[in-house]
C-alpha cells in the first residue's frame, strides 16, 4: 500500500478494531502501520537500523499471515484488515 492509502485505511473503524489490542488500546498492527507510513515517507538515507529491523518484522508477519488465508471471500474479514494494518492489501487492485 502507498503511504497515503495506508494512512487513510488506519483512520477507519475497521482498522482500529482489527488485531490484538494491548493495554493502550491500539493494536500491534495499527501501531506498526503508523510506523510504516513514517518509514515509507522517509528517504532511504534517513532510515535507521531500527527502521530496517521493523520492516523485516513486517515482511515476516505478512508472509506468515498470508499462509493462513481463510477460504472464501476475504474482502471484509479481520484477516484482510489485519494485513492492511501492516501495509499489505491481499486483494491489491481487486479491492
Amino acid at each position: 500500500m502507498k503511504p497515503a492509502d495506508l494512512e487513510k485505511w488506519l483512520a477507519t473503524d475497521e482498522s482500529r478494531s482489527a488485531g490484538q489490542h494491548g493495554e493502550g488500546g491500539e493494536s500491534t498492527g495499527h501501531a506498526s502501520g503508523r510506523r510504516i507510513v513514517d518509514i515509507l515517507r522517509t528517504g532511504r538515507k534517513g532510515l535507521s537500523d531500527d527502521d530496517y529491523a521493523h520492516m523485516r518484522k513486517v515482511v515476516g508477519y505478512i508472509r506468515r499471515h498470508l499462509a493462513q488465508r481463510p477460504s472464501g471471500d476475504v474482502r471484509d474479514t479481520r484477516w484482510r484488515h489485519s494485513l492492511m494494518n501492516w501495509g499489505h492489501d491481499p486483494l491489491g487492485d481487486a479491492s
